[in-house]
């Protein structure tokens, strides 16, 4: 990943989440848009992670998802699944184990390479209080290593007006599963 961006490219970057930020106000009721801006300003590293985030479709938004002081955090806010980011088994041990129809990658590698961390099933439950994500996709999220042990995987959708957490072999993949993420800065 290119770790740096050119100063028009980071313009155009924050238009755009500037433009979400101030549309999606319920997201992140306390903070401005002026203190998220000097904080990416501040750490200039996490501009190109939340670059590749809206380059592979995940609509990054700052989202009140843990009381953390003085930490703001992105969550990708795309209705469904980021779609650069589909297609994939659970982590590296899965794509190592799986011997035919590999995918081309896996959600912990894909989120390690852009510097964001796969959500846990309580921020997943969580971010689902602020719209309903996920309708047609499902996303995977952080798996126990109890049951990764096992090797299983856990992922999250929405449907029937409800959040609903399952489990698959963490080699699966299906086109209609990928992962959000989260950054914290």
């Amino acid at each position: 990943m290119n770790n740096q961006l050119s100063s028009v490219e980071t313009s155009e970057l924050f238009a755009k989440l500037k433009a979400r930020f101030e549309k999606n106000m319920g997201r992140h009721r306390n903070q401005s848009w002026e203190a998220v801006q000097k904080r990416l300003l501040d750490h200039p590293e996490k501009i190109a992670t939340l670059q590749a985030m809206e380059i592979s479709g995940g609509e990054p938004d700052v989202v009140d998802l843990e009381d953390k002081q003085g930490e703001i955090t992105f969550v990708d806010c795309a209705p469904e699944s980021p779609l650069g980011r589909r297609s994939t088994c659970y982590d590296q041990q899965a794509l190592d184990d799986r011997k035919t129809m590999k995918p081309e990658n896996s959600a912990m590698g894909m989120a390690n390479a852009m510097g964001i961390e796969l959500l846990t099933k309580d921020q997943y439950y969580k971010l689902q209080t602020f719209g309903h994500f996920d309708q047609k996709t499902s996303s995977w999220i952080m798996t126990p290593s109890i049951i990764r042990k096992l090797d299983g995987a856990l992922f999250c959708d929405y449907r029937y007006d409800t959040v609903f957490t399952y489990h698959n072999g963490a080699d699966s993949y299906y086109s209609s599963r990928g992962f959000r993420g989260l950054l914290r800065v």
